[in-house]
């Protein structure tokens, strides 16, 4: 790989070093874009480490590309902007000094070997010049390009006090070997283990961006087994730690409810970068060891698991601080995993089939892939009869979405209808009739039409205005 080729490849770099020379400041490309372009790996951040200032070379650097919306953090010396479709971050040459209860560094200026010692692996460690004397020379200084090839997670000082230091990057390291496939150097490894509780003392949302991050990853198990096995899962996320060594019947299901949500997550990710679906297979038997009865003739049962679980999600979502507006989404999936294996039969009725549909909605299909994904037996044979089983069921919700378009299913007599007609002000007892014509409908009673609603409505309307004395 000729470094200077794939400088040349952007436009901007030529001009950054331009900058460097007339600032008389040395600059350097370094960490991820470094080990990506190393990785072959797409490239859109670049990180420039100026030997002097970084928000005012940022901002040098930004008027000439005509730049106006750059994000400056003095106290920390870094800056930020967009060029094209670029992420470009800046920071001056820094040395950091770390106090035992916080992982907020106090920083001082410092040169280049300052700021490389004080970065988290060796795979980071690697910088590239710009400057116009050794334009796209590559410093190793940590032998991170062998780390690379061996594809190591490694620390470049001592992994205890680097982790005492700043613990998240305990997060970052089982990050980096899931997003990229790595394997953890055994002494950062048990470092690692052994300072799991000072993660205790990083905000929550730091660590949460962390495993979100590990969940969006090609294999998500990679890192999910490390953090449980490491014994970091019972610090960060505890009710799946608690997963683990739960057993269930295994005939269509790994028998370790943990190892059994691994695989989960992973035949999810494979057809599905919905962040927020990899979460609900996570998520989706985590009430388990809560339920766990064991039934003579049958083994090991979990009754109810799927509605105690989405109850707890509210809970787990203030705990880590994870986005509300996706709550109800979780929960349904959590509540509804169950549903559609039970609508296999051949005798299910219609008005089961429009329920599920209903209940769904328009997440009918992400909880169809959750429960395909749900399948973990290594019996072949049994793993294509249930997903044979859910073609089943997704053809009689086609069939019947296709009698009474269903998906996006509410009474065909509206709310200001049945106030007009009744001569009722907005009430409780308006949603109370709509309801019932919608359970009509589901039941079979009626057609999902306006004719047939209506003549039922009005059949239905004086015992609800009597029962609230209207």
């Amino acid at each position: 790989m000729k470094i200077i080729d794939e400088l040349n490849k952007y436009d901007f770099i030529k001009i950054a070093s331009e900058i460097a020379k007339i600032r008389n400041e040395k600059l350097y490309l370094v960490g991820g874009f470094v080990r990506d372009l190393i990785l072959n790996r797409k490239r859109e951040e670049f990180d420039f480490l100026i030997v002097g200032d970084g928000p005012a070379f940022a901002k040098d650097f930004a008027n000439k590309l005509g730049i106006s919306d750059i994000i400056i953090y003095k106290n920390f010396g870094t800056a930020h902007f967009k060029y094209k479709d670029y992420s470009l971050e800046f920071v001056g040459a820094r040395k950091e000094s770390y106090k035992k209860n916080s992982r907020n560094p106090l920083v001082q200026p410092g040169t280049l070997d300052d700021d490389i010692n004080r970065r988290d692996f060796t795979i980071n460690t690697l910088a590239i010049s710009l400057n116009e004397d050794s334009y796209g020379e590559l410093l190793d200084k940590f032998n991170g390009i062998n780390d690379i090839n061996n594809r190591i997670i490694k620390t470049p000082l001592d992994p205890f006090t680097t982790f005492d230091d700043d613990p998240l990057r305990i997060m970052r390291a089982f990050r980096f070997a899931t997003q990229l496939d790595f394997k953890i150097e055994e002494n950062t490894l048990r470092a690692a283990r052994e300072m799991k509780d000072r993660l205790k003392i990083v905000a929550q949302e730091r660590i949460t961006d962390e495993f979100l991050k590990i969940l969006a990853s090609p294999k998500p198990s990679i890192g999910l087994k490390l953090l449980y096995e490491n014994e970091i899962m019972k610090v960060i996320f505890p009710e799946i730690h608690n997963l683990g060594g739960v057993e269930q019947r295994s005939d269509y299901h790994h028998k370790d409810v943990f190892y059994h949500t691994c695989m989960v997550v992973d035949n999810v990710a494979i057809v599905s970068d919905n962040l927020w679906l990899r979460f609900a297979a996570l998520v989706h038997d985590i009430a388990k060891p809560l339920t766990k009865k064991f039934v003579e003739g049958i083994g090991w049962t979990f009754h109810g698991h799927e509605e105690l679980g989405a109850r707890m999600m509210k809970g787990i979502f203030t705990k880590l601080k994870l986005p509300f507006n996706k709550l109800p989404y979780v929960e349904k999936l959590i509540r509804l995993h169950l549903r559609p294996m039970a609508l296999v039969d051949q005798n299910v009725t219609d008005s089961a089939i429009r329920r599920l549909a209903a209940a769904a909605g328009e997440d009918l299909d992400d909880l169809i892939t959750l429960c395909r994904a749900d399948i973990t037996s290594k019996n072949i044979v049994k793993v294509n009869q249930y997903l044979e089983n859910y073609n089943i069921v997704m053809q009689k919700v086609r069939d019947v979405q296709e009698k009474d378009r269903l998906r996006a299913f509410q009474s065909p007599v509206r709310g200001d209808e049945i106030m007009r007609v009744c001569n009722i002000p907005p009430s409780k007892t308006v949603g109370k009739i709509k309801k019932a014509i919608e359970e009509a409908i589901l039941d079979g009673k009626i057609q999902n039409n306006y004719e047939e609603a209506f003549a039922y409505f009005l059949k239905i309307k004086d015992k609800f205005l009597q029962e609230n004395n209207l």
